[in-house]
């Protein structure tokens, strides 16, 4: 299990955070988005295998694709560095992955969840968010916007994230997906995949020290526009699904139906790969060879001749 750990100015949460992360974890990513109150430094001081990488731009969403890209383990947990994401919970998702999920979502509202962080206004938003996600693409997700979650790291290509090494851009907004909107990115991209997907029990917690970067309104308007985005992208999916198919059907058909090689006179036709074939038969003198189960005559044979 290699465990990623996005931080921006967390240094007073990490030994906390550090602390409560289980034994004989095969590997822990601290993916750190420019801080400057030592955060890295405390990291090391705490856990010196830690492996430090920078994120390439802005937003946890790009902070955990390039955590994505450094991990070596198995499976990946994704946990927060403020404290409100208990570590000691790992194993649950560890348990969900081995009894044959592939993708483990923690859930605080799902049967033995809890919050103790979320304000009304935005659970009600959740709440709302979640009904239209289930609704659209026929899941049964209990907490859309929770980012605490682990799966196998084969899981990761299905999430096609926006990659890792594209420029900021010029006017300094994020990049769609690099955001807090990730969280609702990769839950819906996984369950669309059709991939077996579990929830795990999970108690959120205040955040130990300092402020959140989360803005309810601003981060829940990019999570709705994410919803559409990905309900118009897996109906243009399917459309090119079906389209592809409808050709490869279309082609099959003329190949069996079109005679390809006919003989003047003659009264067969078929395909070249099937005439070859009875070329290639060695028959008695004088025994016209049988192709597609029809007798060619002699006048055929002295053609192909």
């Amino acid at each position: 299990m290699s465990v990623v750990i996005p931080a921006l100015n967390e240094a007073l949460n990490l030994p906390h955070v550090f602390e409560a992360l289980p034994a004989g974890l095969h590997q822990v990513v601290l993916v750190d988005g420019g801080s400057t109150d030592g955060t890295v430094e405390v990291a090391q001081r705490l856990r010196p295998d830690v492996v430090v990488v920078r994120q390439t731009r802005t937003g946890k969403g790009n902070a955990l694709a390039t955590g994505f890209a450094a991990c070596t383990g198995d499976a990946i947990a994704m946990i927060d560095a403020d404290g409100s994401t208990d570590p000691a919970e790992i194993h649950r998702f560890i348990s969900a992955l081995t009894d044959g999920a592939e993708f483990a979502k923690g859930s605080r509202f799902g049967e033995g969840g809890h919050s103790h962080d979320i304000t009304p206004l935005r659970r009600a938003g959740n709440e709302g968010l979640n009904l239209v996600v289930n609704s659209l693409f026929g899941t049964k997700f209990t907490d859309l916007c929770y980012g605490y979650n682990a799966f196998w790291r084969r899981v990761v290509p299905v999430m096609d994230l926006p990659p890792t090494e594209l420029p900021r851009a010029a006017d300094g907004r994020k990049l769609w997906g690099d955001g807090f909107e990730i969280e609702t990115l990769i839950n819906i991209r996984v369950a669309a995949s059709g991939m077996r997907v579990k929830e795990v029990s999970s108690i959120e917690h205040l955040r130990i020290h300092g402020t959140s970067n989360l803005n309810t309104f601003r981060d829940g308007a990019r999570v709705l526009r994410t919803i559409v985005s990905e309900f118009r992208r897996r109906a243009a999916q399917r459309r090119a699904a079906a389209k592809t198919a409808t050709r490869a059907g279309g082609a099959t058909e003329r190949i069996k139906t079109v005679p390809v090689l006919t003989v003047p006179g003659g009264n067969w036709c078929g395909t070249v790969d099937a005439l070859l074939t009875a070329e290639s038969q060695t028959t008695p003198a004088g025994t016209p060879p049988v192709v597609d189960g029809t007798t060619v005559g002699a006048d055929q044979t002295e053609v192909r001749r």
